[in-house]
């Protein structure tokens, strides 16, 4: 549209008669260099090239200065064009972007009418002006408006998308604090949730820099929450400060009643002590709608003074996310109780088809090497045999016990269990695998014990289906991602390219996919890497 404009105008100066009079080479110049930057910036766009579009719009207010000034001043009806800048600065950058554009046009209006003109029609040059300033401030309202729209639809998507059930409701409210957080241009958003019948409150704070941790909760006595409840558990709270004369500012105090659906000013004390509490010049606290409990959502900001569309629309983001999250955790229990269930089922049935026969095995080698003479070269072998066995019924009865009480594992069991195993590796079959980390894990309990099953078929793998004598494991976390890498050397063998059922079966259940190829220096290379919903499996 840029580039249809500059040709109309060009044509434009070269067709009008009226136009044809005033024209000069340095108005045909900057019409003909104006034509070329349109071009130039429609080819950049065709090859996904994007200048700032916040430049771009300057430039097209410094090009419409010069076209209305080579063109007569305030006899040139080329000022409408800024009315373009107005519009794409406006519905691409929102209200304040449109206005100072707004303003700086009406400017540069009134600048050339003044110097081109020795006879100066003023009255002409204010009803430019003020045309100009009144219909480019509403194009910028309405811009504004379509923006903060958009922004709000697609921040109820966000908080719609829910993350992995496998990694536990708090990653979920994590995600939805955070996207929260960043909408509003928050220092921080704080969760106060309460169940029925108890007594202690959970508190939630989601910042800069727990953007890509989970938010788990901390536990308030009701002494110590009792701060933060100000008001009417119902109302809708909005604390701003107010200009009072003519520097001076005051905190003002609003309520919004769900009763009266009315906004009310309020005593400014409690709400200038939860300030100060918070450490926050602006606020918006909002009930949360739960069935089995009570709460409140907070947006606290230092330099932004939020509205009440803001806090009213607070509310909506509440009355959607978190309905959906208490369902979430309710699924979640029950899922977990049935789960514990057909643990206890598993562990009773391995106990009586997996253990006992290995128990008579061993019992059947130890009968053997006891009937074998002292000098039987078969006897360090058998030693090793039933050691072996002795140990896998030791790892069979901690799994049992383990599936009885529940597999969850957290970071810090998880590296010692991998490292065991590990050990285990390099006792049983002389292979040498080193685990290490990068960075801090945060992963919940849940994802640690998939992590730990993944990496476990990673190594048996190893040891079982390839003649390396040394591996790698490495796990690291950074900007929200968990990456899992296992590697072995292959030795110069050709090798299939194949996918470990297993593996993958378990990364699609985390919302990835697993696959292997042959990486360089004679190495096999399994490379993981997956956001809190997703799991890529590479191995190179």
């Amino acid at each position: 549209m840029r580039l249809v404009l500059a040709i109309a105008c060009l044509l434009t100066l070269m067709i009008d008669p009226e136009v044809v009079g005033r024209r000069s080479t340095a108005s045909m110049f900057v019409f003909i260099a104006y034509t070329a930057q349109s071009l130039l910036l429609l080819v950049l766009a065709s090859r996904s090239i994007y200048v700032h579009a916040k430049v771009v719009s300057w430039l097209d207010v410094c090009w419409f200065t010069l076209m209305t000034y080579f063109t007569g001043g305030d006899s040139s009806f080329f000022y409408l064009l800024f009315f373009f800048a107005v519009l794409t600065s406006s519905f691409s950058h929102g209200h304040e972007e449109g206005a100072r554009i707004t303003l700086v046009s009406a400017a540069a209006v009134a600048l050339t009418s003044l110097t081109t003109q020795s006879d100066i029609d003023m009255a002409r040059v204010m009803l430019r002006a003020t045309f100009l300033l009144a219909l480019g401030y509403m194009i910028a309202h309405w811009g504004g408006l379509a923006m903060i729209q958009r922004q709000r639809l697609e921040l109820m998507h966000a908080v719609s998308q829910l993350a992995n059930p496998r990694f536990g409701v708090d990653r979920t409210i994590a995600s939805v604090l955070d996207h929260t957080r960043r909408f509003y241009h928050a220092e921080s958003c704080i969760l106060l949730m309460q169940d029925n019948g108890a007594e202690s409150w959970s508190l939630r704070t989601a910042n800069a820099d727990s953007a890509t941790r989970p938010v788990h909760p901390s536990i308030l006595s009701a002494d110590a929450a009792a701060p933060l409840l100000v008001g009417q558990a119902d109302d809708i709270l909005l604390l701003r400060q107010r200009f009072r004369g003519w520097l001076s500012r005051a905190p003002q105090l609003s309520a919004f009643s769900a009763a009266t659906q009315r906004w009310s000013v309020r005593d400014p004390a409690p709400g200038q002590a939860l300030a100060d509490l918070l450490d926050a010049s602006s606020l918006v606290a909002v009930p949360l709608p739960l069935r089995r409990g009570s709460g409140r959502l907070y947006v606290i900001s230092q330099h932004h003074q939020f509205s009440k569309s803001e806090a009213i629309f607070l509310q909506r983001i509440a009355a959607q996310a978190f309905p959906v999250i208490e369902n979430i955790e309710l699924l979640d229990r029950m899922a977990s109780e049935a789960v514990l269930r057909e643990r206890e089922r598993i562990a009773r049935d391995l106990h009586d088809t997996t253990i006992q026969p290995y128990i008579g095995l061993r019992h059947g080698v130890s009968a053997i090497r006891k009937r074998a003479e002292p000098g039987n070269p078969l006897n360090g072998d058998l030693d090793n045999l039933i050691d072996m066995t002795q140990q896998v019924i030791r790892d069979l009865r901690n799994y049992a016990r383990s599936l009885r009480g529940g597999l969850e594992m957290k970071e810090p069991e998880l590296l010692i269990a991998l490292r065991r195993q590990a050990s285990q590796m390099r006792q049983f079959y002389d292979v040498h695998i080193a685990v290490d980390t990068q960075g801090e894990l945060n992963m919940s309990d849940r994802l640690a014990a998939e992590i730990f099953q993944i990496v476990n078929e990673g190594m048996s793998n190893i040891c079982k289906h390839t003649t390396a004598r040394h591996g790698y494991i490495e796990l690291a976390c950074s900007a929200g991602q968990l990456s899992v890498r296992i590697e072995n050397e292959c030795n110069g063998h050709p090798v299939l390219d194949f996918t470990p059922s297993s593996i993958a079966e378990r990364a699609a259940a985390l919302g990835g996919v697993a696959r292997v190829q042959q990486g360089r220096h004679r190495t096999l290379r399994c490379r993981s890497s997956f956001p809190c919903r997703r799991l890529v499996w590479r191995k190179l």
